[in-house]
């Protein structure tokens, strides 16, 4: 496909026609229309299979249940092109490094497993017995069992996903890097701490009770579509929508329903936020902190008029820790540093209090605009602490919502991909499968990549994801790759990954979501979890394009076979039916009681949630409030700019499906880089004119890219956006969050300077 770069302001609503268009033009772009067509009308239907996008819950009340970006991950999925053995004979792995991630992608589906031939520096077909078998080969001349990495992506079945990390800890490691830990990590540790529970408290029926809404860091117009009907809805019936959000998005603006006859065939379109702000790169924390510090002093005051308070003090003294030295901390914190650190004015954060106070009940949300900074895991406590303070918590209408991102990331790690596992999740697998599970706490993603520079990593499975185009610090990920002695990559499609090699390398072609997964006792569904602890049967209806494309519990079954034997545990019996696979997790995980009748649930079956019980897992049973103080500065102050990465609107994680980014005017190209007006002038550069990124960091390595775009947008001054992966040479690995590892994405110290037109950095 052509692309002609253009970069035009687009004045329409989020949804609407451009959604429709879009939509129609990737289901006929499929080559299978027909087929695309019927599998979106079973799209996160009951007897249908989950979006193989985002987490967002299912509201059950629209006529279809998908949307644009879930058009695209189903058309893009059930695709007919194919990329067959002929095509890796035609295409040496050297030549296939040089083009885009989306020429890659685009190719189609894998159809037949496939080896690494480093001598002819192409991949040739082996069949799946000698697939396991060299797997199982290099797995048993390791020396140790930790010097294999189990990497997960959020998009495997909690089926294949429990089969995983049990084949993991059954070998004798708890290295469980996962795509969490690249992006929502700070989410599940701020909570636990906090709340005793790492997930969020409130169910999609929630936000038909909300009186106001707090969306921090995220664009759900792009990331989450459907989130989009559940803020229409609450903004409709008069519900205050305030955003937080560097960026001016479209979808945090106003949206027009495409299912919706009125604002399809009328230039009308639902307003959606009552308020938006636009604090600093990481500026959450002190905008979060300047509301408590207004309301803490109209609290004050009505006190000292002898009228109620505030706060809910009967759910304080009842259920909460901490909350004096949290208060004192936020006296402590003056307006200078608050207005200072979050870009944002006293007044506009009094006006963001003000709305807060107005509301009986709130739902506060966010995204990996929150989680993705060194101080992440203080500011999901912080946004914690303003919900604690005035009982918005256990109650119909209010809570916290972490929305997730890969449409079962959640469910991961309730399966137990958790490099640090709760020992009561190995006290049961032990008293269960009769072994004993490693108890010390294996790699994150981070400390992965770290583990294979060093040399100390033999084999990488990884069960799905892009680990090469996703991970930061791209030319020292592709190098830690290339020290494995064996890379195997569980895989739909064609990816950069499947290119940066180990000495030996393995692509194992699975089936996806939309498609039938037939084994010896018939047709089989999966299930999955979304960000409302939502339990959903999954199964698929397509007739898969290969006859060698093997569904992902099956693939992790057979090497598991080939590598533990059936002594302990017959793996293929598994293999053959996955109501067995749910026998186990009902016998060992809480929750999942008759896990194989809830499955026939409609709408699936929701796990519960302590904490919105008023239930606190924490030491002292009560929930505890955080009196972290404000970071010093947010970054180093001899670097001009912050720059974040972000996805563009025909993206999903590290897939790209197109090289437009409607709602930002950018059509046919990708290596952009949003700026504000008055920073491009005082630069002496102008839109349009192409520039070279630098990473500004302290280990002497140097990070850049170039053939960057300037595209003048509404953005404040001293922040920088561009996509990834394109960017993500410039995060450096050891630049991660607090207690979470997660690199930050959000917040890369970096300058710019004019350069030639070249093309942007990609792996060699």
């Amino acid at each position: 496909m052509k692309f002609k770069p253009s970069i035009k302001p687009y004045r329409g609503a989020a949804g609407g026609w451009g959604s429709l268009e879009a939509t129609t033009r990737y289901v006929f772009d499929s080559k299978q229309p027909l087929k695309n067509l019927r599998n979106l009308l079973r799209v996160n239907k009951a007897r249908g299979f989950d979006c193989p996008g985002c987490a967002w819950g299912d509201d059950n009340h629209s006529t279809f249940s998908f949307c644009e970006n879930g058009a695209k991950a189903v058309s893009w999925e059930a695709t007919r092109n194919a990329v067959e053995p002929a095509f890796f004979a035609a295409h040496s792995v050297s030549k296939l490094r040089q083009q885009s991630d989306y020429f890659l992608e685009y190719q189609g589906r894998l159809t037949h497993p496939m080896r690494y031939n480093a001598a002819s520096d192409r991949y040739q077909p082996i069949s799946w017995s000698a697939a396991f078998a060299l797997i199982a080969q290099h797995i048993q001349q390791m020396d140790n069992p930790n010097q294999i990495e189990l990497y997960t992506s959020g998009r495997a079945s909690n089926e294949a996903s429990y089969l995983y990390q049990l084949f993991g800890r059954m070998l004798g490691t708890s290295n469980f890097p996962d795509c969490s830990n690249m992006c929502h990590e700070a989410s599940g540790v701020g909570l636990k701490q906090s709340i005793g529970v790492g997930k969020g408290t409130i169910r999609m029926r929630d936000f038909e009770r909300a009186d106001a809404i707090f969306v921090f860091g995220q664009n759900p117009g792009t990331n989450h579509p459907r989130m989009l009907h559940s803020l229409k809805q609450a903004a409709n019936r008069g519900a205050r929508i305030v955003s937080f959000n560097t960026l001016r998005e479209r979808g945090l603006e106003r949206f027009a329903d495409p299912q919706s006859p009125l604002q399809m065939l009328t230039p009308t379109s639902s307003p959606i936020s009552s308020a938006y702000f636009q604090p600093n790169l990481g500026g959450d924390l002190a905008a979060v902190r300047g509301m408590v510090k207004a309301l803490l002093e109209t609290h004050r005051q009505r006190l000292a008029e002898g009228k109620a308070g505030l706060f809910d003090q009967a759910f304080l003294e009842q259920h909460c820790i901490g909350a004096e030295e949290y208060l004192a901390q936020v006296d402590a914190t003056t307006w200078q540093k608050i207005t200072g650190q979050s870009g944002l004015s006293e007044n506009q954060l009094r006006q963001a209090a003000a709305i807060y106070q107005g509301a009986k009940r709130v739902i506060c949300t966010w995204a990996m605009g929150i989680t993705q900074h060194k101080h992440s895991v203080a500011t999901v406590r912080e946004i914690t602490n303003l919900q604690l303070l005035f009982g918005q918590l256990g109650k119909p209408g209010a809570g916290l919502c972490p929305v997730r991102g890969h449409s079962n990331v959640q469910g991961n790690r309730t399966m137990g991909i958790d490099e640090k596992a709760p020992q009561a999740l190995l006290d049961s697998l032990e008293k269960h499968f009769g072994f004993t599970p490693r108890r010390e706490a294996g790699h994150n993603t981070v400390e992965a990549i770290e583990a294979m520079l060093r040399g100390e990593v033999k084999v990488l499975l990884a069960l799905g994801g892009n680990l090469a185009a996703a991970a930061p610090d791209t030319e020292r990920t592709a190098q830690a790759l290339r020290n494995c002695e064996l890379t195997v990559h569980i895989s739909t499609k064609l990816n950069r990954s499947h290119l940066i090699t180990g000495k030996d390398a393995l692509i194992l072609p699975t089936l996806g979501r939309t498609e039938l997964d037939l084994q010896a006792s018939g047709p089989q569904f999966i299930t999955v979890e979304d960000s409302f602890s939502m339990v959903h049967a999954s199964e698929g209806i397509g007739k898969p394009l290969s006859e060698h494309q093997r569904s992902e519990t099956a693939i992790v079954c057979g090497i598991a076979n080939a590598v533990l034997g059936s002594e302990k545990l017959d793996w293929l019996a598994l293999a053959d039916d996955y109501a067995r696979i749910r026998d186990h997790i009902q016998a060992t995980l809480p929750g999942f009681e008759h896990f194989n009748q809830r499955c026939e649930q409609p709408g699936g079956f929701y796990l519960g949630n302590a904490a919105a019980e008023l239930r606190f897992a924490t030491p002292s049973g009560k929930a505890q409030f955080s009196a972290a103080a404000l970071p010093e500065a947010l970054f180093d102050e001899k670097a001009p700019f912050t720059l974040q990465t972000l996805r563009s609107h025909d993206q999903y994680n590290t897939t790209i499906y197109g090289l437009d980014d409607r709602y930002r005017g950018i059509y046919g190209q990708r290596e952009v880089l949003f700026i504000h007006p008055q920073d491009l002038a005082e630069l002496g550069l102008q839109d349009g004119e192409s520039v070279e990124i630098e990473t500004l960091w302290h280990d002497g390595v140097v990070r850049k890219v170039s053939g960057f775009k300037l595209v003048s947008y509404a953005i404040p001054r001293g922040n920088l956006a561009a996509y990834y992966p394109e960017t993500n040479p410039l995060v450096p690995l050891d630049s991660f969050g607090d207690g979470t590892g997660t690199p930050t994405s959000k917040s890369i110290p970096v300058t710019i300077r004019r350069c030639a037109a070249t093309p942007a950095s990609r792996i060699a």
